[in-house]
């Protein structure tokens, strides 16, 4: 039984959307359950494991959680990247002009939380984990609005779908050139010459999904070497999965299909379990502190404030076609500040100091939570009754990240 199988027999009962953010939920509890209880030490102690991959002389050496950190979140940005790819070229953002405006509300909605927390972190010496609440967890953020079913308009959804991805796109850009410490140029350029090997890959239409992951492997062991974060690579090799092969089917659909489940159920709730843990003894004095309240005000505050004032000003002045009012918009882009796992991952990269562990993970917990609750509340007023909302059409496809392709299962039923 696959993942996603076991997930929906398990919660049945909530809207399949929702899912992937109920497990993630049970994930971070079960962390801060296990850390403090008499198992804390254990929990630790394997995250804290050395360990080795490769020849004895010259293999990598890690921390386990720094395996989930740079290993398994490379598999995750190689599925982001697919759905990055996708909306590129057929989705809501293949179309310039109606992607100007997902792509302004999305730019706003990064600026304003790091400057939010920069105003209260930089003063305290804690300035460069300023991208912390810049980041979206698009599975939780669709997982959320959800909740309110068809009472939410398909615009709606596209709109925080478009938003949540070119966030991730901002996020990817910023792990790439802001949280690279150290380069070693020799490795750059062996990975250069494996992204050759990919583009050529991508030229000739190879659609053997298998080869990618294996070439893939050899460019992360250089990207990690060369001190830029492993995780870039994952996005690189999703850039060469070709969209169509020789026979007009979709490698780069089937990638994503296979890769959803064990992505989603699988990898986020590992990493999920392996950095939400919070010992509560004395964490109330972390309350205060300058990263605790950058991290969850910004999210808090300067989602809305970034995403649907940037949003509506310039769909004004475009005089655009909104996909809300301006309070559904807001209600919205509250959502939109459920960080969580894109927030964890940067605030891991951020601060290597183990004692800003704690006021990081509080500020990004308040912060989605809190986000989810405000745009939950927002939304239920402002949204037309369910009496009122006519049924909906089969078909919907504004939430791809959560949901099976429609158009790659016909495509496979026809082939």
């Amino acid at each position: 039984m696959s993942n996603a199988s076991t997930a929906k027999k398990a919660f049945g009962f909530l809207p399949e959307e929702a899912l992937p953010g109920t497990v993630l939920v049970l994930s971070a509890v079960l962390a801060m359950i296990v850390v403090n209880s008499p198992l804390a030490g254990l929990y630790h102690a394997i995250l804290d494991t050395k360990v080795t991959v490769g020849p004895t002389e010259g293999g990598i050496e890690m921390k386990f959680s720094y395996w989930i950190k740079n290993g398994l979140m490379a598999i995750f940005f190689f599925f982001v990247g697919l759905e990055l790819k996708r909306e590129l070229l057929e989705g809501q953002l293949s179309n310039p002009t109606a992607a100007i405006l997902p792509i302004i509300s999305a730019a706003g909605g990064m600026a304003v939380p790091a400057l939010i927390f920069v105003f209260f972190a930089a003063p305290a010496g804690f300035g460069h984990g300023w991208a912390i609440p810049a980041a979206t967890d698009i599975a939780f953020a669709l997982g959320v609005l959800s909740l309110l079913g068809n009472r939410v308009p398909p615009a709606l959804k596209a709109f925080l779908l478009a938003v949540a991805v070119v966030d991730d796109l901002g996020a990817i850009v910023i792990v790439a050139f802001f949280y690279t410490e150290t380069l070693h140029l020799s490795y750059l350029v062996q990975a250069g010459v494996v992204m050759g090997i990919l583009i050529a890959m991508n030229r000739f239409k190879v659609r053997a999904i298998g080869l990618y992951v294996l070439v893939g492997v050899v460019l992360w062991v250089f990207m990690h070497q060369s001190g830029v974060s492993g995780t870039i690579a994952g996005v690189l090799v999703a850039a060469c999965v070709p969209m169509r092969d020789r026979h007009d089917k979709s490698p780069l659909h089937e990638a994503e299909h296979d890769f959803r489940p064990w992505v989603l159920y699988g990898i986020m709730p590992v990493f999920a379990f392996a950095n939400a843990g919070v010992d509560l003894a004395g964490a109330e004095k972390y309350l205060t502190h300058p990263v605790t309240l950058g991290a969850g005000l910004g999210l808090v505050l300067g989602k809305p404030i970034g995403i649907a004032l940037s949003g509506y000003l310039a769909g004004k002045v475009m005089r655009a076609k909104l996909p809300g009012t301006f309070p559904q918009m807001v209600g919205v882009a509250c959502v939109a500040g459920i960080g969580f796992t894109m927030s964890l991952f940067i605030g891991a990269l951020a601060f290597k100091d183990p004692a800003l562990a704690t006021p990081t993970r509080l500020g990004v917990y308040a912060g989605s939570v809190i986000s989810a609750i405000l745009g939950l509340l927002i939304l239920s007023r402002v949204l037309p009754t369910a009496d009122k909302v006519a049924p909906s059409t089969e078909g919907d496809e504004t939430a791809p990240f959560i949901k099976p392709e429609p158009v790659f299962e016909a495509r496979d039923r026809a082939d």
